[in-house]
């Protein structure tokens, strides 16, 4: 049986030289899952080189028409990876930068994240280069009945059940669950995150960020470490996820006093106004240099001023940092920044934000550091809870779906907690999380054969 770096070298070759952001999951995974691999049980089974290799990947061409009666055509994916667990559970992203070595990426970081939630839900992952920003309302319905005239033919509720992600929130949900219901007649829980009434969760929009700092809190807890009252912590980001996370840490008293987006980072020392934050990124859907517009004594950066090969966001002295926003945002400069500012914990809400270089350094310098396959998982839990309500035709109250939720996260961080001190890399939260997550989806793919 080939060891784990041939895996690897076989692996890049058969794929594409574009999907690097896939190579460096697999290359994290399997590096972390090395004091188990040489199992004989996994050997005769050849779970690695099964698991590294989605069940499959559908491609389709999407053509709708704009309100210049243009016909516009965009490109619509969803790469199903393992459903050993579960039906296929993963969101939908609509952004420019979306191709197939990104889904495949995100699909495979959702197997272990769906794995260490304890829930019966395997991974995939999906989405169009569609970008909603700057399209009218009727547009973006016309786009999603158009992705959904494709998409229904794949997914189902005990197949695939397909979420939200970037670009794609309660609105767009709406608009694929109305059309999934036009071309099957069935009223049916094949997507998560719909609008209450169509059976949503009333907790999903929070449950990413609300999920990252429960996971964080627990975290501090372990390392014998105060809690967040009066903590200093940067956030990056301000979409769903970091909003909640804000909105999440001053409920626990910390002091939250950074956000950015794609255009540059705010900086507001006596921390971040929450409300203008949703009304500017959730109501108007603006840029965050309008917030520095009515918070005077709040700096805005631009892009094009951040530091050289660093972002502003990170430049910030505090004690607690949450990449919410992108992959690879957070690189080896800005850690080395955060390291030198003191920064005692780092907590991923994006999908993997953080360079393999950045979490070296912050594992050599005594940073407490969770990855987003454990830290981030609250979204897709609260999803799965959405599944089970849909198909009892029952509502969960917000209270119900808010305990639920913060029981599942500190439940992940003890399972990844112990995982990684029964396997000699006690406080490595990566390692703990790839183990954990891997042991309990080889074992289903063992259990079921081939």
């Amino acid at each position: 049986m080939a060891n784990v770096d041939d895996i690897i070298n076989g692996f890049k070759n058969s794929n594409c030289a574009a999907d690097n952001i896939f190579f460096q999951a697999v290359d994290e995974v399997l590096e972390s899952i090395k004091p188990i691999i040489g199992e004989p049980i996994y050997n005769r089974h050849n779970i690695l080189e099964r698991l590294v290799s989605p069940d499959r990947e559908v491609k389709f061409k999407v053509t709708w028409m704009d309100d210049n009666q243009n016909i516009q055509v965009n490109t619509g994916y969803r790469v199903q990876f393992n459903n050993a667990l579960g039906p296929y559970k993963g969101g939908l992203r609509f952004h420019p930068s979306v191709n197939s070595g990104i889904l495949k990426f995100l699909g495979f970081e959702q197997i272990f994240k769906n794995s260490l939630t304890g829930l019966p839900i395997g991974g995939g992952k999906g989405g169009s280069d569609f970008n909603p920003k700057g399209k009218s309302d009727f547009e973006v319905m016309k786009f999603c009945s158009a992705f959904m005239t494709e998409l229904h033919k794949y997914i189902g509720p005990r197949i695939d059940v397909p979420a939200g992600d970037i670009g794609v929130g309660a609105r767009e949900i709406g608009y694929l669950f109305g059309e999934y219901k036009k071309i099957t007649s069935a009223y049916e829980g094949v997507l998560t995150g719909k609008p209450f009434m169509f059976g949503g969760s009333l907790m999903r929009p929070e449950a990413t960020g609300y999920g990252v700092v429960y996971f964080a809190d627990e975290m501090l807890k372990y390392a014998n470490k105060a809690d967040f009252k009066d903590r200093i912590c940067s956030v990056s980001g301000s979409g769903n996820v970091a909003i909640h996370t804000i909105e999440k840490l001053y409920q626990l008293g910390a002091k939250p006093v950074t956000c950015s987006d794609s255009k540059g980072t705010i900086y507001d020392q006596r921390g971040i106004a929450l409300d203008t934050l949703k009304d500017i990124k959730l109501n108007r859907r603006a840029s965050l240099e309008e917030y520095a517009k009515t918070h005077t004594d709040a700096i805005y950066t631009k892009v094009e001023d951040y530091p050289d090969g660093g972002h502003e966001v990170w430049q910030i002295p505090v004690e607690c940092a949450f990449p919410c926003a992108t992959q690879n945002e957070l690189n080896e400069v800005d850690a080395k920044t955060l390291i030198e500012n003191g920064v005692q914990m780092v907590t991923e809400g994006a999908n993997m934000p953080s360079t393999p270089k950045a979490i070296t350094l912050f594992q050599n310098n005594d940073v407490i550091f969770s990855p987003a396959k454990a830290a981030n998982a609250g979204g897709v839990a609260v999803s799965e809870f959405e599944m089970s309500q849909n198909a009892s035709m029952s509502k969960w109250t917000y209270e119900k779906a808010d305990e639920r939720l913060e029981q599942t996260m500190r439940s992940i961080c003890k399972r990844v907690h112990l995982t990684a001190k029964d396997y000699g890399v006690d406080g490595n939260y990566v390692d703990g999380a790839n183990i954990a997550g891997f042991k309990r989806v080889a074992d289903a793919m063992i259990a079921e054969g081939i």
